[in-house]
């Protein structure tokens, strides 16, 4: 029985080795600890935590001695089912503790969001294999802490541990996620060197990881260099066009792949769909919404019909929008209203803002961006009671505005800036640089677009706030520091407002600069005076 179940495992049949175990218990066969621990396994790769509890009571009414093997299948189980207090309990009872064992707890903790707990386990490691350290790193890049994943990247090196394509695949993540292109290049040239180059995961994830940098060109030579490509390589280079605003391309790369006899998926058609959507290309998107059902039997989700309201949303064709939602068959969720919310403050419909705002907010409560609408709309109606009110909740919930926050890299070094960040050490030498810069671009017309600041201020100090935007401040650190000649590369945690738009687009012009922004939703290329967006985004 013991072999079977094994075999079972390995062959990853966990519902035929549960099976098993019953058949065994009804018979009244004893399983032995290695029975138990196989299923225990199965249990955690298959993330059923009901019969790994149903395995753990067993072990206690039958009154089995609980040894390191048994204990450590329990560990395991428990962490990979994210059941993580009742890990944390067993692992502490081990005596001494195993790298298996402390590697399934740093796993379990990253998988389930807990980074700090993993790198406290991870620390008191006396002994660490690469799967600990892959461990750790993806959970950094998976829990938005990239730049932390890269520095245990290097201590990886420093140690001369080779990675293995698992833990290339995380640092690629990572180096997308922050998007420093410099970083991007540097990790390409190592998985070349490094013989990963052949990979077809790793060069489906480098196409990635150079869109999310700001280098379409080097996704696409990625792309184009390499022998065998399958859906997800083609859905990449799509979604790369899509989020740079290349719609055209997006969709001649789509016609390929379906020349090349590729079959799209719903993936592909959420970056098809998402690049008519950021070019404005309604009829377009309607054809392809339309072909993915009766063409390639692709039954629409939600993110396809969300898709479509951003498309009539930013067309300003609410009325369309609103018929999607409408008529979807099932309900609509946040992320569908959120994106009617979007279009609404976009176009300034506020009573089908207050409306979609409302919808998220019986959806999800504590939504910061619904209520931050409302407060928006309340203050463009100078309803000041209202946007106090609605302040006041969101305190007692303990609920705070995302704060603008932008990263700009530079000789090696990655910096941030916050809204009206004072704590640079060039802090004097970047407001007396954007104080030059602002004379500058009066002189080309700009005036501050204090119609973006939603609360009730004095004139003046709203056109402090407008001007103190993290982005002004990242450029204005790369004006001062970057060669005369070099792009200016910012990536930013939300949507540019439309005063820093007209502002980069300005600055461009005025100091014959490229600039490129990558925000919340998509990239912006600056050059002379013009965006890539076309001002529509």
């Amino acid at each position: 029985m013991t072999s079977v179940v094994n075999s079972y495992c390995q062959s990853e049949l966990f519902d035929d080795a549960l099976e098993l175990f019953e058949e065994m218990k009804r018979a009244n066969i004893e399983a032995d600890k290695f029975v138990l621990s196989s299923i225990l396994s199965a249990c955690g790769r298959a993330g059923n935590l009901d019969c790994g509890k149903a395995i753990h009571d067993y072990i206690i009414q039958k009154e089995l001695v609980i040894d390191a093997h048994l204990r450590c299948a329990l560990v395991t189980m428990y962490a990979s089912c994210g059941c993580m207090d009742m890990a944390q309990q067993l692992y502490d009872q081990m005596i001494p503790k195993n790298v298996v064992v402390s590697t399934a707890m740093v796993s379990g903790y990253s998988r389930h969001g807990r980074v700090k707990d993993a790198r406290l386990i991870f620390d008191q490691m006396v002994e660490k294999d690469l799967v600990s350290w892959s461990a750790m790193i993806s959970g950094y890049a998976e829990s938005d802490q990239p730049q932390e994943a890269l520095r245990l990247f290097n201590e990886l090196q420093i140690l001369g541990i080779r990675p293995d394509q698992v833990t290339m695949l995380s640092v690629i993540s990572a180096c997308a996620n922050l998007g420093v292109l410099d970083k991007a290049k540097w990790i390409h040239v190592y998985a070349d060197k490094n013989g990963f180059g052949g990979s077809l995961r790793i060069n489906n994830a480098l196409i990635d990881m150079y869109a999310k940098c700001g280098s379409l060109e080097r996704a696409r030579n990625v792309f184009e260099k390499m022998t065998s490509r399958n859906v997800i390589s083609w859905t990449s280079m799509i979604n790369a066009f899509a989020i740079h605003g290349d719609a055209n391309n997006a969709l001649r790369y789509f016609q390929k792949m379906k020349e090349a006899c590729v079959e799209p998926n719903g993936v592909t058609f959420v970056g098809v769909l998402y690049a008519c959507s950021h070019a404005g290309l309604v009829e377009e998107g309607r054809k392809i919404f339309a072909s993915m059902i009766n063409e390639h039997n692709i039954t629409p989700k939600h993110e396809h019909y969300g898709c479509m309201v951003d498309l009539f949303g930013r067309a300003n064709l609410l009325r369309e929008a609103v018929e999607i939602v409408e008529t979807m068959p099932f309900a609509p969720n946040v992320v569908i209203w959120g994106s009617l919310m979007s279009a609404c403050q976009i176009h300034g419909e506020t009573e089908l803002g207050e409306f979609t705002a409302k919808r998220v907010l019986e959806l999800e409560p504590d939504h910061d961006g619904a209520l931050v609408l409302l407060s928006n709309i309340y203050a463009k109606e100078r309803k000041w009671k209202n946007v106090g009110d609605l302040r006041q909740l969101m305190k007692e919930r303990g609920i705070c505005k995302e704060r603008g926050c932008s990263r700009i890299e530079l000789n090696d070094e990655v910096h941030e800036f916050l809204v009206a960040d004072r704590n640079h050490k060039q802090a004097y030498e970047i407001y007396e640089k954007l104080n030059e810069v602002v004379s500058r671009l009066k002189l080309d017309g700009y005036a501050p677009n204090t119609g973006c600041v939603l609360v009730d201020l004095e004139e003046e100090e709203k056109r402090e706030v407008v001007l103190w935007h993290s982005e002004k401040l990242a450029l204005c650190y790369g004006l001062i520091n970057g060669a005369k000649d070099s792009c200016i590369r910012i990536v930013k945690n939300l949507r540019v407002c439309e005063d820093c738009h007209t502002f980069l687009k300005l600055v461009s012009k005025v100091y014959r600069r490229e600039i490129v922004v990558r925000d919340r939703t998509r990239f912006h290329h600056y050059r002379d005076g013009v965006c890539s967006c076309r001002d529509y985004w």
